[in-house]
């Protein structure tokens, strides 16, 4: 996946303690999208927006908030989460590498 005539935020957003890394581009259209890096561990998101995650490379188990059990996904699949909603990841082995839009 690339993206073409972005703007990119240099700084990256870093959490738990350096496990899980991603960066900010604004496209064109004033649409704004995050990329990164999650390593081996089990972490927590809040969202505030709506989110579709896509994994670009390696795997991972989700869960998403008020549903019980979880999901596993693979380069190439998507998930959607709800605004003002969340979801834990887990990332067995290797890195998983994602690409997250804000929806509506």
């Amino acid at each position: 996946m690339k993206f073409t005539n972005v703007t990119a935020d240099a700084k990256a957003n870093v959490y738990f303690d350096g496990k899980v890394v991603s960066h900010g581009v604004t496209l064109e259209d004033g649409s704004t999208k995050t990329f990164g890096l999650i390593f081996p561990g089990k972490y927590h998101f809040d969202t505030n927006l709506a989110e579709r995650m896509e994994i670009t490379d390696g795997d991972c188990a989700v869960s998403l908030d008020g549903i019980e059990g979880s999901d596993s996904f693979a380069a190439g699949d998507h998930f959607d989460v709800e605004a003002k909603s969340g979801f834990s990841i887990e990332v067995a082995e290797g890195i998983c590498q994602y690409v997250c839009s804000f929806i509506d």
